[in-house]
């Protein structure tokens, strides 16, 4: 419609894809105005609450779980940006951050619960806010350290030719962080986005039904309702709380990671063209309905301008006294004698509370959980590299794959837990074998979702030359395939190996109804002493989970990752 020369109404015409716009944005916005209302309670609503089992109340409990576990995904990408860059650009600060990492992930949930809880309880007195912080605190730390290792190892692995042409272009720090480094890492960054999005559904019910010593709460949600299904044997509960986390999988998948795992395809490590690239109806959407194009453009321009700033870091001007191998050495130096001093601050207040015969048998504890770890992941690599690298190939078959992918990784353990019971006492098994299998259920899809991210960034000129020069079989697999996700399989490695750990929090010990089974190793151990609130055995649980884990990762995983780092990066 012309009215004058130079103006249409054309822009401000709604189209076909603003009829969808419109009620998803306004009913985003009107749930999460409810959601948030509903968390702000008194807290003694939540230290003796009556979780309903009517089915009724599922949506709601659904909104208040996802509320919860997306502000700790936001938290989780701060991190992952601040504190993965800073590890992969400083020599001091990786000596630091990593082991740090390897560390923090080796701390079970119920680890972090049972020193947080009254920090935040603390922080908001009478009130219920306290509780969720502690909750969403949990969520993230369930998401966040494979996300960091994902964006670290992505920086680390950049490829000399885009590297060469950011100092070409002169692009200063902040622009090349958000020009190059980002970019480069954003295809494998979100599907770990979409793992610890999982990973988070994994551990909602340890997060949601806190019980530290005297503290104790149950907030609703999906995690605090299976709680209570399982308390009652209430298998139809259980089905139904199934039926709508997978609801709800669907719909956030196809709303916000389908439509990100798509957009991030235009990052992708590419020089030949042919490359199939996938298609989200969301994405669609959002590029071509009216409504979100005005919404859109003040943001989009803020964004742009924050971007391509051109602010530069202090640089220094002068020399330094000392040389630089001389400065990481004394760095080193300190950073071993600060190790030490904790270590010994630890044992002794440990031993001096327990004594040394309980920390020896801990350890004996930690070897029996570290030798299920070893073959699990074993197990878990044999059975997913190959039907990553088939999914990942395939870009047309990820819109099918990736929602079912994020379902079974959602899918808690103690959902499990009926049926494991069931079996090992009706075929009276060992618990200490067959609840194994428990502690990889959750995390076994790190290997994949990350194995996913690499073969589609694999270089599609990279897989022709191998087919042109007749490379099939085997030889495909160890000189072509198998080198170029390694780098990817060594994240999701680390990762799942870590919180392989963590899951034997939940595994080791399980219970339907008045029906408990134990089995001997350190997971079971720290669950006893959280239940019990007894500290001393808390802090040697989780400083013996520490030490396993960090050494496992010193003397197999980082070797690997250098290795990837230096042999198998794109050039």
């Amino acid at each position: 419609m012309q009215l004058a020369r130079g103006f249409t109404l054309r822009p401000f015409l709604v189209n076909r894809w603003d009829f969808v716009a419109i009620p998803l944005i306004f009913g985003a916005l009107v749930l999460t105005v409810v959601g948030l209302h509903g968390l702000d309670v008194p807290l003694s609503a939540v230290e003796r609450p009556a979780i309903s089992l009517d089915r009724s109340e599922l949506p709601l409990y659904a909104l208040y779980t996802t509320l919860r576990m997306f502000a700790a995904m936001f938290a989780s990408l701060v991190f992952t940006f601040t504190y993965g860059a800073l590890a992969a650009k400083s020599r001091r600060a990786e000596m630091v951050l990593v082991p740090l990492l390897d560390i923090l992930q080796s701390v079970p949930i119920l680890g972090f619960l049972s020193f947080t809880v009254v920090f935040f309880l603390s922080l908001f007195p009478g009130r219920a806010i306290g509780a969720e912080c502690a909750a969403v605190f949990a969520i993230f730390t369930s998401q966040a350290w494979n996300m960091a290792f994902s964006f670290y190892q992505s920086l680390r692995t950049i490829p000399e030719d885009l590297d060469e042409a950011s100092r070409s272009f002169r692009l200063s720090g902040w622009q090349r962080f958000w020009r190059l480094e980002v970019p480069f890492a954003m295809p494998g960054l979100v599907w770990n986005m979409m793992m610890s999005m999982s990973g988070g559904w994994f551990f909602v019910v340890a997060t949601e039904s806190i019980s530290v010593g005297k503290h104790q709460a149950m907030l609703p949600g999906l995690g605090s309702y299976v709680a209570t299904a399982i308390a009652q044997r209430d298998l139809g509960a259980i089905g139904w709380a199934l039926v709508t986390m997978l609801v709800v999988i669907v719909i956030y998948d196809q709303i916000v990671f389908r439509p990100l795992a798509v957009w991030a395809e235009k990052f992708r490590f590419e020089q030949t063209a042919g490359y199939a690239t996938p298609e989200s109806w969301a994405l669609r959407m959002l590029r071509t309905s009216r409504l979100v194009a005005l919404l859109r453009r003040p943001v989009g321009d803020l964004l742009r301008r924050l971007t391509t700033a051109r602010w530069l870091l202090p640089r220094r001007r002068t020399a330094p006294f000392v040389s630089e191998p001389v400065l990481d050495k004394a760095w080193g130096a300190l950073l071993v004698l600060a190790c030490l001093a904790g270590a010994w601050l630890t044992v002794r207040f440990v031993s001096t509370e327990l004594g040394v015969a309980e920390v020896v048998r801990v350890f004996g504890l930690g070897v029996l959980t570290l030798i299920r770890v070893v073959v699990l992941i074993a197990l878990a690599s044999v059975v997913w590299v190959p039907i990553g690298v088939w999914v990942g190939l395939r870009p047309s078959w990820s819109k099918w794959v990736q929602p079912i992918a994020q379902f079974l990784a959602a899918f808690p353990a103690n959902l499990m837990f009926p049926l494991a019971v069931v079996a090992i006492v009706h075929f009276h098994a060992a618990p200490s074998i067959w609840l194994s299998p428990l502690m990889v259920l959750g995390t076994q899809w790190y290997i994949l979702f990350n194995v996913i991210a690499g073969a589609s960034s694999f270089p599609s000129d990279l897989r022709d030359a191998a087919t042109n020069m007749g490379v099939r079989g085997w030889k495909w697999w160890s000189r072509v395939m198998l080198p170029g996700i390694f780098p990817y399989y060594v994240t999701g490695g680390i990762t799942a190996s870590g919180g392989s750990w963590n899951a034997s929090i939940v595994s080791e010990t399980v219970s339907w109804g008045d029906t408990h089974l134990t089995a001997a190793g350190l997971g079971s151990y720290i669950a006893a002493a959280t239940d019990a609130g007894d500290y001393p055995r808390i802090v040697l649980g989780i400083a013996v989970m520490s030490v396993f884990v960090t050494a496992f990762n010193r003397l197999a995983w980082r070797p690997l990752y250098a290795y990837a780092e230096r042999r198998l990066r794109f050039l």
